[in-house]
């Protein structure tokens, strides 16, 4: 007696309405990530591999103004049409207007445009780039001051079509070109990378440092670690400005402080001066965001078993040995996940440099070279281009950490 086969396992009707209603339920977030990451991310991409400005973010268009000038037998409409773009042609373009009851049209109409009864209706084949003419129709009117009042309460209609640079499929590499041939590129990129790596092992150091010393109950801790976090709780704009007084060269408390102690003749400039601008916003970095790993590390601690110390104690180990042989491996997790955090954080990081320096000072990073690019000299496609050359830096750095720490965790 022969038996049929039983159906693979997972592949049962059951699992499939399972799965369906799994993918059912998912699929408003996976709409929503698509919608705030995936399409900015791949609108970026586009745009990067496009020579476009500020300007080029509209597409060309045609504009009109239409108005009653002059009186008497001077008297006219004007159509004012102008080409929105500078160099992009506009073609099939198309204005209708219907004409007030109150005027008559009493000369020759402008080449392109018929009226038929009331409707007037003007077509050009195209418009160069930067076109501005009038268009002047000779009328009468027996009451100027109601054709006036009729005149501008009509809304004539202009259409065309012109291709967009944004929206159409040439694409070029000339945006990346000109970042990679810059010399200027190596620069930033060294300054970004000092920033990011020496910000973030000094964000991280800060916060093991600052665990260890509240990991032990005393009185007033609550208070100490309140005022540890009052770096990452304060506003931004509000500290930089503060460390930008602290440190001002003509009036701030620091150089009134190391002139008067002797150590410099002179006052210091510390964020105008290259490389000094640069260690006081990495220091800056430091100071603003160890609070974070502070908090991190410090649960993490409190949550390793005491049983480990006292034995160790028993031992007679040193708190050095007790601290890289037995709360060190314990925290390796946590910090290995706060240094990637930091690590792609400090890369992306823009308003305290912004704030400090403003870029100057060799202090420019890959995400002021946005701004500038994008917004100083209005080229939105090289921006762009840097932005996906920040977004490729980063994502090969993901992908070589999580592969060392797969090795060092297969070990």
């Amino acid at each position: 007696m022969t038996h049929s086969p039983l159906p693979p396992r997972g592949v049962t009707p059951l699992a499939r309405r399972e799965a369906r209603l799994a993918w059912g339920l998912l699929a408003p977030t996976l709409i929503s990530v698509a919608l705030v990451v995936v399409i900015p991310l791949l609108a970026i991409f586009w745009i990067s591999f496009k020579p476009i400005g500020l300007a080029d973010l509209r597409p060309p268009a045609p504009i009109l103004r239409e108005s009653l000038r002059g009186s008497g037998d001077s008297l006219r409409i004007e159509y004012r049409l102008r080409n929105s773009s500078q160099d992009k042609v506009i073609e099939n373009v198309v204005i209708t207007d219907t004409l007030p009851t109150d005027l008559t049209v009493t000369g020759d109409l402008p080449a392109g445009c018929a009226l038929t009864g009331r409707d007037l209706r003007c077509a050009f084949d195209q418009l160069e780039g930067g076109y501005n003419e009038r268009l002047r129709i000779p009328v009468a009117a027996a009451d100027e001051d109601a054709a006036e009042e009729a005149a501008e309460g009509s809304e004539p209609q202009v259409s065309g079509e012109a291709d967009s640079i944004l929206t159409n499929f040439e694409f070029s590499t000339e945006n990346f070109a000109r970042i990679f041939d810059s010399d200027e590129f190596i620069a930033v990129m060294g300054v970004t990378l000092f920033y990011t790596v020496f910000g973030t092992i000094g964000a991280l150091g800060v916060g093991l440092f600052a665990a260890l010393l509240l990991n032990k109950s005393f009185k007033g801790q609550g208070i100490l670690r309140g005022l540890y976090l009052f770096p990452y709780v304060a506003p931004v704009i509000a500290v930089a400005f503060s460390w930008l007084i602290l440190f001002d060269p003509f009036s701030g408390s620091a150089n009134a402080l190391l002139i008067r102690m002797g150590v410099t003749e002179g006052a210091i400039n510390f964020f105008g001066e290259r490389p000094l601008a640069l260690i006081m916003v990495t220091v800056f970095e430091i100071w603003r965001y160890f609070p974070l790993s502070f908090l991190f590390i410090l649960a993490r601690m409190q949550s390793i078993d005491t049983d480990m110390y006292e034995a160790a104690d028993m031992d007679g180990a040193s708190p050095f040995q007790k601290f890289w042989y037995l709360s060190l491996p314990q925290l390796l997790g946590i910090l290995s996940v706060l240094f990637l955090l930091r690590f792609i954080w400090t890369f992306n990081k823009f308003d305290d440099i912004f704030l400090l320096t403003g870029g100057n000072a060799g202090t420019r990073t890959l995400t002021v070279n946005v701004y500038e690019q994008a917004f100083a000299i209005s080229n939105i496609g090289a921006g762009a281009a840097v932005a996906v050359v920040i977004f490729l830096c980063l994502l090969s750095f993901s992908v070589f950490f999580f592969r060392f720490m797969s090795r060092e965790e297969g070990l």
